[in-house]
């Protein structure tokens, strides 16, 4: 659909910001982030599974606090997967950044942006379970989502990745 909406300038901004995320090699640290917190998620349910059937402590299990232990195995996960969000969305960042300067227009960038905002806007596609998932391979979420997945988004709000790349210009004309 971005081929007929984006004009070619917006094309070039949009196809930047992909190189960007090349340049940037943020599919290396996106892996990394998410191995680590694959791990996290892993020793967690391990911990959680030992609580449920009393494998924490010693013998006499003086000293383990089963709750204290199934609390961190519920939280340790919920903490990896919001810095794999932020970081995530930091890497949004990074790649609007570079893209604009290798394409040398800000503006081209932070108008297909907005162009792609209003049209994830008024055609939302609606999500089923599992579908999540894929939003990080779009440009701009293009499923329905109330605020807490909104919050969960792998990328951050559009209307600030445009006022940054806004800002660009501004610099850059000084």
């Amino acid at each position: 659909g971005i081929m007929r909406m984006l004009n070619d300038d917006e094309h070039e901004g949009v196809m930047a910001h992909e190189l960007g995320h090349v340049k940037n090699r943020d599919i290396l640290i996106s892996s990394v982030v998410a191995t680590i917190a694959g791990a996290i998620a892993m020793l967690a349910s391990m911990v959680r599974w030992a609580a449920i059937f009393g494998g924490l402590g010693g013998r006499d299990n003086e000293g383990s606090n089963p709750f204290a232990a199934l609390a961190m195995a519920i939280v340790a996960p919920l903490i990896a997967m919001l810095v794999q969000m932020a970081v995530s969305r930091t890497r949004e960042f990074s790649a609007d950044r570079t893209g604009a300067e290798m394409c040398g227009n800000p503006l081209a960038l932070a108008n297909a942006l907005r162009k792609i905002h209003m049209g994830v806007q008024h055609y939302p596609m609606q999500a089923t379970p599992g579908h999540e998932a894929s939003a990080h391979l779009f440009i701009a979420n293009p499923f329905k989502g109330n605020s807490i997945v909104n919050m969960l988004s792998t990328h951050p709000p559009m209307e600030e990745r445009i006022a940054r790349l806004e800002q660009m210009v501004y610099g850059m004309r000084r």
